[in-house]
């Protein structure tokens, strides 16, 4: 497998990519490790981001063996089910900020916040925690482009909806165990007005709180002038949409 990698990442510096992902449920493994280290020595120019990570020291490993960015996240996904089938994972916050803090400090690279994003919102709290990116795999999720067929559940437009490693992706390998589920979510229509919309809603966010800027927003993450609070039950209540009927 490890030839095949390299055959793939040869053919696709070939045809210009502007970065190469490895995609792993844990990033911390002698595998990625090995694998970044060719990577590097073959096509020292080509950015990889690594992962995925959830705690300093998986972080270390891949940062010392030449990863130019980090995926976070591990349990956090819409349509996973590592808490719950190996209880193994971290807060998705909390793994955020701590893993954004490290490897700016010591590497100076960027993380990006995989795991459960859903709306704008959330792709602002990722921003604030210090992500400098965000995978939006179930924000997406609905779309027109996205895979999947559409129907109809109790009346409403629906489109198939599987984790990576859920148990539809993982039958070809029995021994697998699959740490994902699968499910539907409502009809979203295009990309194309989708993601402006999102777009629009982060734009938002840093404007209340005053911020041109990525490095503005993270510069006062670091300055303490931007602070994230524990809310209630009852501030998460009234933050949303209630009482009616």
């Amino acid at each position: 497998e490890d030839g095949l990698d390299m055959a793939r990442v040869e053919k696709l510096s070939e045809a210009g990519v502007d970065i190469v992902v490895l995609d792993s449920r844990n990033g911390d493994s002698g595998v990625q490790v090995e694998l970044i280290k060719k990577i590097k020595s073959q096509f020292p120019k080509l950015p990889i981001i690594a992962g995925n990570v959830v705690t300093c020291g998986q972080a270390k490993a891949l940062l010392d063996a030449g990863a130019s960015a980090l995926r976070v996240g591990m349990g956090a996904s819409s349509v996973g089910t590592t808490s719950e089938l190996k209880a193994v994972g971290r807060p998705q916050a909390t793994a955020v900020y701590r893993i954004a803090k490290y490897a700016k400090e010591h590497y100076g690279v960027n993380v990006v916040a995989d795991g459960g994003i859903s709306n704008s919102g959330q792709v602002m709290k990722a921003l604030c925690l210090g992500a400098a990116a965000v995978m939006v795999g179930s924000l997406l999720a609905g779309s027109q482009e996205a895979p999947g067929n559409y129907f109809f559940h109790n009346g409403v437009r629906v489109k198939a909806f599987r984790g990576a490693t859920s148990g539809n992706q993982s039958r070809a390998n029995s021994w697998e165990v699959a740490s994902g589920v699968s499910g539907a979510v409502v009809d979203k229509g295009s990309v194309h007005s989708l993601v402006p919309y999102v777009t629009m809603g982060v734009k938002h966010g840093m404007q209340d709180l005053g911020t041109r800027t990525m490095p503005d927003l993270h510069q006062a993450l670091r300055a303490g002038s931007l602070r994230c609070e524990l809310r209630s039950g009852a501030a998460q209540k009234e933050g949303a949409v209630h009482d009616l009927q």
